[in-house]
C-alpha cells in the first residue's frame, strides 16, 4: 500500500473532501505508475481521481463504529514515535554492532 494514503475513517473532525482527493490521487498514481500523466492520460487519470474519491467519501459516510473517533493529532505522534523506533532499529542493526546513540541538547 501506499505510504502516502493514510486512514480517513473515524477522526474528530472527520476527513476533508481534500484528504479523500489526496488518498485517491496516490491511490491513482500507484495503480498507473504515473506520477504525472502526460496530456494523453491526463483526461482519464483525472477522472480515475475524481470517481475513486466519490467513491471513497460514500465508502466512508457509509461506515458504522462503535469506537470513539480518533484524535489526529495523537495519531500522528504516535507514527512518529514508531518512525523514530524503527529508524533506530534499523540504524542500530545495520553493521551488527551497536551504533551509539546521538547526544541530543539539554532542555532549557
Amino acid at each position: 500500500m501506499c505510504r502516502s494514503i493514510k486512514p480517513l475513517f473515524n477522526f474528530e473532525p472527520p476527513a476533508s473532501n481534500d484528504e479523500v482527493r489526496a488518498a485517491s490521487l496516490q491511490f491513482v498514481r500507484k495503480i498507473s505508475g504515473f506520477h504525472k500523466p502526460s496530456k494523453a492520460n491526463q483526461a482519464s487519470f483525472e477522472a480515475a481521481v475524481d470517481r475513486i474519491a466519490a467513491i471513497a467519501s460514500e465508502f466512508l459516510d457509509s461506515l458504522e463504529t462503535a469506537a470513539p473517533p480518533r484524535n489526529r493529532q495523537v495519531e500522528m505522534m504516535k507514527a512518529n514515535h514508531a518512525r523514530q523506533r524503527d529508524f533506530a532499529n534499523r540504524t542500530s542493526t545495520r553493521s551488527g554492532a551497536a551504533v551509539r546513540p546521538r547526544p541530543t541538547a539539554p532542555k532549557v
